[in-house]
């Protein structure tokens, strides 16, 4: 059965902001798709968790193929992504930024830093990407982290690692804080005017692994679908689903987060907007013409996940009038 997949995180607001945030909104595509699919749970609350499940990666194994994506085939280690980030003391809180702009040789440069500092702690850093590090370890730390995505713009105290060795790597991870903070890129980085680099981000954890071939294509605005359809060999293209394949196809829609994390709910809006007009109604074409079977839609929030699936015979329930996007808040 040909159908089209699409993920869409934080589509879905707490009753607190949607009202306001959702009102004047003019989304008849996806309001159809969302009164006349049928909806049920989802155990995946990130979008980190869905694609490890729908690419048969052990959760949150996520670095090496990452790590593989960037060009480096992964060795027998344990990696996890450790990627650069500024910490900024606000009051009492740490609020970790992602917005840092190293160049390739300055990436280079504090990665071969960080292996002479720590070179008696068996680790090993590397740039593979001037935005994503990758810390190599001989054996698996037993670390439970979250992803640099679901903390950026948050308090990173409340999303420290953690473990039996959880405090171990919390000396760990001030120790690196105090040797960027100390190295002469830090101030080169100030005088440039762009954000300084003083700590990295350590999640993802797992060793290598093969990946599943679910899709034929992965579309959509999001880096991250395009690390594991790189690392498994899918073709990957940014642009909207105009035709169908003889498989299954993904579409993954990650602005609507992105614009959250920062607070700016006008990008939201405008994003959900886009996501309509350049992501759905093309692939609803695709099914009015039957040129698929179905629509799946899974919209990923930390609070509960749910799906929609639309087929051409549900699109005759007309009985079923659409809603506003307020409608489906969060409670």
């Amino acid at each position: 059965m040909k159908h089209v997949h699409l993920v869409i995180p934080d589509l879905f607001l707490p009753a607190s902001l949607a009202k306001n945030v959702c009102t004047g909104l003019h989304l008849p595509v996806l309001g159809k798709l969302l009164a006349r699919g049928k909806i049920r749970p989802l155990q995946t609350n990130s979008l980190e968790a869905c694609l490890c499940e729908v690419f048969a990666v052990p959760y949150p194994a996520i670095a090496p193929l990452s790590l593989l994506a960037d060009g480096i085939k992964p060795g027998p280690g344990y990696y996890l992504r450790a990627d650069p980030v500024h910490l900024r003391l606000n009051r009492d809180e740490m609020i970790l930024q992602t917005n840092v702009s190293p160049t390739k040789l300055e990436a280079e440069q504090l990665c071969a830093y960080l292996n002479d500092y720590f070179v008696e702690f068996g680790m090993r850093f590397l740039a593979a990407h001037p935005q994503r590090w990758y810390l190599q370890l001989e054996e698996d730390p037993g670390l439970e982290t979250h992803s640099v995505y679901q903390v950026e713009g948050r308090n990173s105290r409340f999303y420290l690692p953690k473990g039996d060795a959880a405090l171990k790597w919390h000396g760990v991870l001030n120790e690196m804080q105090m040797a960027l903070y100390g190295h002469p890129l830090y101030q080169a980085q100030e005088a440039r005017g762009i954000l300084p680099i003083n700590s990295v981000w350590l999640w993802g954890g797992g060793r290598a692994t093969s990946l599943a071939k679910p899709f034929v294509r992965v579309h959509g605005e999001s880096e991250l679908a395009m690390t594991f359809a790189k690392a498994a060999g899918i073709p990957f293209s940014p642009s909207a689903v105009e035709q169908a394949d003889s498989g299954e196809i993904l579409y993954v829609w990650e602005g609507l987060s992105a614009a959250l994390r920062r607070g700016d709910f006008h990008a939201w809006r405008e994003s959900v907007v886009r996501f309509e007009q350049d992501g759905l109604r093309p692939v609803l074409e695709l099914l009015v013409q039957g040129k698929i079977d179905r629509i799946v839609l899974d919209a990923i929030q930390e609070e509960g996940s749910r799906r929609f699936e639309l087929t051409r015979a549900m699109l005759w329930k007309v009985w079923l009038s659409t809603r506003s996007l307020n409608s489906y808040a969060l409670v």
